[in-house]
């Protein structure tokens, strides 16, 4: 339809990248224009960290899965969710900062992940490419003790990014019809759509360049439902000083 909707559209993980630096000026202007994502109540609360430190990419590429591009890729990012500027800013108004409440879990949360959809699509545009890693997850307290992250803010997520060295196929979504709908929530989920997603799926995961596999969409998902995924969170969040109230 234009040039944007294209680019969204052929969005794709990069695992791969070219032996080429990002250099610093693109990409502050990447976060430059990432940062006028749309956030609540003017609150911007979310933190960068461009890791440069092989020692500490190297650590985190470990417990991410492992997941050897985190320390091969030319950037890696890591997005903190951030109250903890917003707490030091109370301090110059001698305000008491009110703590704890989940909604500012979701505000910051989403005010960074925002910003970080922002960071891939603008890199994209530039001819970038990188990936989303939800894998320092597994291990947040020692991402926040690598990287001093402190009380009031944690690590969302990772993301490499780079120029590629590989040509991925866009993975196919759930058509629109399947999550668009009117005025109310279905009463139930269309049975037919999702039987021909799995087609559409299970045809991308057969035909793809690398990692053939025979799935569908909803298998996978009923074995990604089934199983307990890092349960530390909770306990990490309250710690970090989130979800208290």
């Amino acid at each position: 339809m234009n040039a944007i909707i294209d680019l969204m559209k052929a969005h794709r993980s990069i695992r791969k990248f070219a032996d080429r630096e990002v250099d610093d000026q693109t990409l502050e202007a990447i976060v430059a224009a990432a940062q006028c994502a749309a956030t609540s109540h003017f609150v911007q609360a979310y933190t960068v960290i461009r890791v440069r430190d092989m020692a500490k990419r190297q650590a985190i590429a470990r417990l991410a899965g492992p997941q050897a591009w985190v320390a091969q890729a030319p950037v890696f990012l890591v997005f903190c969710a951030d109250f903890n500027r917003l707490e030091a800013v109370c301090r110059i108004h001698d305000t008491a900062a009110e703590k704890g409440w989940a909604e500012q879990f979701v505000t910051t949360t989403v005010d960074t992940a925002l910003l970080a959809q922002n960071v891939l699509l603008a890199a994209e545009s530039m001819g970038l490419g990188g990936v989303f890693i939800g894998g320092i997850r597994n291990d947040p307290q020692t991402v926040c003790d690598l990287l001093a992250i402190p009380d009031q803010a944690y690590p969302v997520f990772g993301m490499c990014l780079g120029w590629p060295a590989h040509d991925p196929p866009p993975k196919p979504r759930l058509p629109v019809e399947a999550i668009l709908f009117d005025d109310r929530y279905p009463e139930k989920h269309d049975r037919a759509a999702l039987d021909e997603y799995d087609r559409v799926t299970n045809h991308y995961y057969l035909n793809r360049n690398g990692n053939l596999r025979d799935e569908t969409w909803t298998a996978q998902m009923a074995d990604f439902m089934g199983r307990v995924i890092r349960p530390h969170m909770k306990g990490f969040l309250e710690k970090k000083g989130f979800c208290l109230k």
